[in-house]
């Protein structure tokens, strides 16, 4: 998403949420402590990766066997596809890299010598939500079973050296009304701040700091922000 639609989204959504948030004043969020920020420490390099789950449909190619090309395979409610040759090999919970692994193994087993195995994620049928602003990888990701705002963030490689760690917005719909809710990466880390849950169709906005802010104009006139653990979804 380019710079103009990001910024006309968010001050859209700011007019919205000016209706609707709460008469208390917003009060400024301090930063404490260190600013690194350890993706290792929150999801390791194959837990960033996307998890298949029932619904996702898949395609499987085994190369030079005629009969074994562009497979359509769709995961099951218990994780399963059921492949000719291979039969059932069991793929939820695995990344589409793990998955051609474990049909490789199988068709190694039951049928041929040294299967070269092709795995594409050909739909995925899972929630998503969007990170935009100051990260090194926006984009609209999939929600793996439940996930916090920490890890939302992680996926999309991080914060850049332009964010501003206390102004860490998610735009959310309830009951059909724009709500939003500020927070701290730092606080959050230092366990001061809830790690709020994500819901599907969230958008994450992580502001620049300085003359760069995207989301300042927005925030300084706002009179209060809805927090989402403070009502009932």
């Amino acid at each position: 998403m380019g710079k103009p639609m990001l910024k006309a989204i968010l001050l859209a959504c700011g007019m919205l949420l000016l209706a609707a948030c709460a008469s208390n004043p917003s009060t400024a969020v301090p930063i404490s402590g260190a600013r690194a920020f350890n993706l290792a420490a929150l999801l390791g390099p194959e837990a960033r990766q996307y998890r298949l789950g029932s619904g996702d449909l898949l395609e499987v190619s085994v190369f030079q066997v005629k009969d074994f090309n562009k497979v359509k395979a769709r995961v099951d409610g218990i994780g399963d596809i059921d492949l000719p040759l291979a039969g059932v090999v069991k793929v939820g919970g695995l990344t589409v890299n793990q998955a051609r692994q474990a049909i490789t193994q199988r068709l190694a087993e039951t049928y041929l010598q040294d299967p070269q195995v092709s795995v594409f994620l050909d739909k995925a049928a899972n929630e998503r939500f969007t990170v935009d602003g100051a990260v090194h990888k926006p984009g609209v990701y999939p929600m793996i079973g439940q996930m916090n705002l920490l890890q939302a963030i992680a996926m999309a490689q991080g914060p850049t050296t332009l964010a501003n760690y206390s102004r860490v917005v998610i735009f959310r719909t309830i009951g059909g009304k724009p709500m939003a809710a500020r927070f701290d990466l730092d606080q959050i880390r230092a366990g001061t701040m809830i790690d709020p849950t994500l819901y599907p169709d969230d958008i994450i906005v992580v502001d620049e700091s300085g003359l760069k802010s995207t989301l300042k104009a927005i925030l300084d006139n706002m009179r209060g922000f809805i927090y989402f653990y403070g009502y009932k979804l």
